[in-house]
């Protein structure tokens, strides 16, 4: 017996637990879990301060008892930065193998280096970049990687973990070519984080 979930593609993955709203309250809880199993504990990014008209929309995670929490996730929305209608953000940390960000991401396999490996190769040796955030108080590149028509996805490495920044509609990735910076809620919760309606990106409602 076990409790990870089966993926007809990519095997066994650490279940994905969504929390139903979203609140300070709801945060605390989610940090509570990622230390509950003595595990490393993994960061929560969140942009902060967040852009203009944006919020605070969800958080998820993956893993269990046995093994830990693998992988955290949180949702952003607000508005698209180019037409101004709406648009989401979903920002994953995850361990390798976890698969949690590829699925966001619609792409498959749970490891995201060969599309990393082939987005480099795109770009081409001396060119930077596709956009650069600062994660953790450290300048941060992410790259570009192939994805469905209908969002983007971006990928680097925080803490020595994978992180994915993944936005809807695709324009919505332009956000990141702005001055985002992530912000570890494990290190503390800003009480002027403001929270929206639930993401239904995160909540597989899309």
């Amino acid at each position: 017996m076990h409790s990870n979930w089966r993926c007809d593609d990519c095997g066994d993955v650490p279940p994905f637990h969504v929390a139903e709203h979203i609140s300070a309250e709801i945060v605390g809880t989610v940090l509570r879990e990622s230390a509950s199993a003595g595990a490393e504990r993994m960061p929560l990014w969140a942009p902060w301060p967040l852009p203009p008209g944006w919020t605070v929309t969800g958080v998820g995670w993956a893993g269990d008892d046995r093994s830990g929490v693998r992988a955290t996730t949180v949702a952003c929305s607000g508005p698209e930065p180019l037409g101004g209608g709406p648009a989401d953000l979903v920002f994953i940390a995850e361990q390798p193998g976890v698969g949690l960000g590829n699925r966001f991401a619609g792409i498959a396999g749970i490891d995201p280096g060969y599309l990393l490996s082939e987005s480099l190769s795109a770009r081409g040796a001396g060119s930077g970049p596709h956009a650069k955030i600062k994660v953790g108080g450290h300048p941060t590149p992410l790259w570009c990687v192939k994805s469905p028509e209908d969002r983007s996805a971006y990928v680097s490495e925080a803490k020595g973990i994978w992180l994915y920044a993944v936005a809807w509609p695709a324009s919505a990735g332009y956000l990141l070519a702005e001055h985002v910076v992530l912000h570890d809620l494990s290190e503390g919760v800003p009480p002027e984080l403001v929270f929206g309606a639930p993401s239904p990106y995160l909540h597989g409602r899309v």
